[in-house]
């Protein structure tokens, strides 16, 4: 699984290029770039649900007393 950096430069380099291209006849489409943060945020919550706490972060809260 590709982690956070790659999928970022992924994104930003897929967005910085050209939707489609047409070459010799060969035709090339990437997927829409609200697709692609879609695909991020869907990744980063199973990520998320995979991690020992589930996203969730647990402290120790106590009171001054004063």
């Amino acid at each position: 699984m590709p982690d956070d950096k790659t999928m970022e430069d992924a994104i930003r380099q897929n967005a910085a290029g050209p939707k489609s291209a047409e070459v010799d006849g060969q035709k090339v489409e990437q997927h829409s770039l609200p697709d692609q943060i879609e695909a991020d945020k869907y990744l980063a919550s199973k990520k998320a649900m995979k991690s020992r706490n589930s996203g969730l972060k647990f402290s120790k809260m106590s009171h001054s007393g004063a």
